[in-house]
């Protein structure tokens, strides 16, 4: 499996690097951990939901 940063995911996601962090710290991203003072982010993981955000049908 392969990992990518917070940073990397951030561009791939379209969202900070600091948005990518707080999903992290609140467990949102599966298999997503923390090495030293970096996250790493499975490089198949999906942008979690905006829970702020209702879905219209």
């Amino acid at each position: 499996m392969d990992f990518l940063s917070a940073a990397e995911m951030a561009i791939k996601w379209g969202v900070s690097k600091r948005r990518v962090t707080i999903l992290c710290k609140a467990g949102r991203v599966p298999g997503a951990k923390i090495v030293g003072n970096m996250w790493l982010i499975p490089e198949d993981a999906r942008k979690p939901e905006d829970p702020r955000k209702e879905k219209k049908n």
